[in-house]
């Protein structure tokens, strides 16, 4: 999540699903009226610095006023105060300090998209689909995502509580997490049977090096196996999401042509992206497996492979985001991430609030216990026959 675009004299970072090209449009001018709105935010601004009974911060409170204002858009616009900003970019790179943690604001609260793979929050029991109602005691039901994200990062060795509710649970239950300095690996991989030449490669989330892991996973898996592979399992469960321009990558490595992924932003021609024959996969079987943690630029590649027929999507619906956001730095150090278009799969299915369904339902078990998805997809790759059938380009 780290591609930054320069855009004198600010700069822009495709992060999450970041698809669009920022831009600072000048403000239109059948905009006027709405702009001189903001005379009354600074009437009101004055009465309270004026007259209000206690002592004010007035940077605090024009803060306030511009959270309110993104907040009102989606759950996924939101803006980035310089320190929240700062560690966006970590995440980006991969290392950071912190619980290793994806969380999404919606309507119902700040909800775990997926732990981190061996992040402190993985070890401490917290899972997708938690819901943090509480971060050391302070309440998440007002606070912003900026706020939530702070509080949640730290040096390392030091400890944050969160409460969450889950589903099974009558009450909230509280979850010590020590923060350490987490380094995440995009890709790892491994042998599933050496003789039948099929091979398990797992994506946690779509970062800078994540095709090149991907490329290097695979050339692995070739020169263990003394041959080419004849089946793989694609495991994207509790991927949250990450760099698109790595999620098309990942899929155009699997297609040899057709269309990817589609993003329309209002006013503007819809941007295809397309798959491209050269260093495309050989055409062996794929199962890949999603979950409820599965969000975003993995819902891209799943949604891709899924409508091309390249691969048997095994698990449970996926989270469903399919919009695309980018953050656009502003002159003190802190970013706007503003929701600016839609993404479509290459059967133009809209996942937003949808998710992909996959075609072997399995549903999800609880941690540390046998893996039923895996178990259906290897025996799935033993029967080839029982795979989706590859179709047209659509």
């Amino acid at each position: 999540m780290n591609r930054i675009l320069r855009i004198a004299p600010a700069a822009a970072i495709v992060v999450a699903l970041l698809a669009a090209s920022p831009v600072r449009a000048a403000p239109r001018k059948d905009s006027t009226q709405a702009y001189r709105s903001l005379d009354v935010l600074a009437e009101v601004l004055a009465y309270i610095r004026n007259g209000y009974v206690d002592e004010t911060n007035e940077k605090e409170l024009v803060q306030a006023a511009v959270e309110g204002m993104v907040g009102k858009l989606d759950p996924h616009s939101m803006i980035l105060w310089p320190e929240a900003y700062r560690s966006m970019r970590d995440d980006t790179i991969g290392e950071f300090d912190g619980v290793g943690i994806e969380v999404s604001q919606v309507a119902a609260g700040l909800v775990v998209v997926a732990p981190l793979p061996d992040s402190p929050a993985e070890r401490a029991g917290i899972l997708a689909g938690d819901r943090i109602v509480a971060i050391d005691g302070a309440s998440t039901k007002e606070m912003p995502m900026g706020e939530a994200t702070r509080r949640m990062k730290g040096p390392a060795g030091t400890t944050v509580v969160l409460a969450v509710e889950r589903a099974g649970l009558r009450e909230p239950r509280s979850f010590t997490v020590v923060r350490d300095h987490v380094r995440t690996t995009s890709v790892d991989w491994r042998l599933l049977d050496r003789a039948a030449g099929t091979a398990y490669v797992r994506i946690a989330t779509f970062q800078e090096r994540t095709d090149r892991e991907l490329r290097q996973a695979l050339e692995g898996a070739r020169k263990e196996i003394g041959g080419p592979i004849q089946g793989l399992v694609l495991d994207l469960r509790n991927n949250p999401g990450g760099l698109l321009d790595q999620a098309v990558k990942v899929a155009d490595r699997f297609l040899p042509s057709g269309v990817i992924v589609t993003t329309e932003a209002r006013g503007k021609k819809p941007e295809v992206q397309s798959a491209h024959e050269k260093d495309t996969e050989p055409a062996y079987p794929i199962v890949l497996l999603v979950n409820k943690g599965s969000a975003s630029a993995s819902e891209i590649v799943a949604g891709a492979l899924q409508d091309h027929g390249r691969a048997t999507v095994v698990g449970a619906q996926t989270f469903g985001k399919g919009s695309v956001q980018t953050v656009i730095e502003l002159d003190d150090g802190s970013a706007l991430k503003l929701t600016v278009a839609r993404y479509f799969t290459p059967k133009h299915r809209s996942i937003q609030d949808k998710g992909i369904t996959p075609d072997v339902p399995v549903v999800d078990a609880p941690p540390a216990s046998p893996d039923p998805q895996l178990d259906r997809a290897v025996e799935l790759l033993r029967k080839p026959s029982s795979l989706r059938p590859a179709t047209a380009p659509p």
